[in-house]
């Protein structure tokens, strides 16, 4: 029985080397590989805003969630070259985007991470595991580090303590390895009531939970100074969510590149599958949102790439991307 709507199918980046990515995710974070596929040009470049060009999707696999890595193995006529990251990235950029992994160790599952970090072939963001303090009643207990993988994608590993996650983040038998699944991507943005607006009122996720983490552990967790955050989750009725990270000044972000496509290192998506597609297309603008590359896209033979005939490649209000599919 498929899922109930909305439901996240998969959450993705653009990589330069989707082999090597995926293997740095197979060796250091416990996912398994799924299927690889090379994607000749047609309407599914169309949608992602590169016409023309040919892809490679990479699928890896946690528990019951999906990553997938797309690589350019050559761009549309006109199309300029992908960027790499900002180096100077931070996590109140409004470009910032990761996935948390959640753990049921967090010492065992971030060791390898951290002794790369030591050895200078990883970029730490966090100085150390952290554990959120006990006055934070919604977060006491939770314990998370945050780096980037080798192309500066960002990370984060959490443990939840008893009482606090969802109930499969604490299996009645021990896990084999301490890596167990993608509890939630997490998005920079500028205004919490709007991104509520967009989530919740126009995708139907629902509100799952909000709230301010501020103090030295969270500086210690997101490498800032004098950091204050709030933290609004969205969750679908199953799978992993979606949570909007708002950081308040002296920590308000960088607005995403207005050129920023899916040729370069930084841009993530979200595949979301929803019920009513032309109604969000029609009513997105209301919401804060931005319809991409021509609207709804009639993927015709691509449609098994993604498991739906039509698509919609829609920006949330600070430029993040998600990828609608019908049904």
């Amino acid at each position: 029985m498929p899922p109930t709507s909305p439901h996240i199918s998969s959450i993705g980046f653009t990589t330069a080397n989707a082999e090597a990515t995926a293997i740095f995710f197979e060796q250091t974070l416990g996912f398994s590989r799924g299927e690889s596929l090379v994607v000749d040009a047609g309407p599914y470049a169309q949608l992602l805003g590169l016409a023309g060009s040919r892809l490679k999707l990479v699928r890896l696999h946690l528990g019951e969630e999906t990553l997938e890595l797309t690589e350019l193995l050559s761009l549309g006529e006109g199309l300029r070259p992908g960027r790499p990251i900002p180096a100077d990235s931070r996590s109140c950029d409004l470009w910032f985007q990761h996935i948390c992994i959640v753990v049921s160790d967090l010492e065992a599952a971030s060791a390898k991470a951290r002794q790369a970090i030591a050895h200078g072939s990883l970029v730490g963001v966090s100085t150390a595991p952290q554990t959120l303090p006990e006055w934070n009643t919604a977060a006491a207990g939770i314990q998370a580090f945050k780096f980037r993988d080798p192309e500066g994608h960002n990370l984060e590993l959490l443990q939840f303590p008893a009482g606090k996650g969802e109930t499969r983040w604490h299996p009645t038998a021990p896990a084999s390895a301490p890596f167990l699944g993608i509890d939630h991507s997490a998005i920079s943005v500028a205004d919490t009531p709007r991104s509520c607006r967009f989530y919740d009122g126009l995708l139907g996720l629902k509100l799952g939970g909000d709230g301010v983490n501020s103090g030295p552990t969270q500086d210690g967790l997101d490498g800032l100074q004098d950091t204050r955050v709030r933290i609004t989750g969205h969750r679908c009725p199953t799978g992993a969510g979606v949570e909007c990270l708002n950081y308040q000044p002296p920590n308000s972000g960088r607005p995403r590149p207005d050129d920023q496509g899916a040729q370069d290192l930084a841009h993530w998506q979200i595949r979301l599958r929803v019920a009513d597609l032309d109604r969000i297309a029609a009513t997105a603008q209301a919401c804060g949102g931005q319809v991409l590359h021509g609207g709804v896209i009639e993927l015709g033979a691509q449609a098994c790439l993604v498991g739906a005939e039509r698509a919609l490649q829609l920006a949330d209000p600070d430029g993040h991307q998600l990828q609608l599919l019908q049904g």
